[in-house]
């Protein structure tokens, strides 16, 4: 993860909030697509919480996880807005 888990998080809530503007006009497919990475953004939320209240594993390890979940919505964000523009 090149960024903050912080920034990333407010960056992928940004594009998750302007992909939802643009849903009203969508296909079935990027319906579709955005039910499975609403899925993984509810996910990545809560195992964010978790992190802040327990402190299980390394925080590396954790960190790591994250991140690949954060960069795999991210990308998918990107593949969704492009299908929409």
């Amino acid at each position: 993860m090149t960024e903050k888990p912080d920034q990333l998080f407010d960056e992928l809530k940004r594009m998750r909030d302007e992909l939802k503007l643009q849903l009203h006009l969508a296909k079935a497919d990027a319906r579709t697509e955005w039910d499975e990475l609403e899925k993984k953004f509810n996910h990545l939320e809560v195992r964010i919480a978790a992190t802040g209240r327990e402190a299980k594993g390394s925080a590396a390890d954790v960190g790591a996880a994250l991140g690949m979940v954060a960069e795999e919505l991210k990308r998918g964000y990107e593949r969704l807005k492009r299908s929409l523009g």
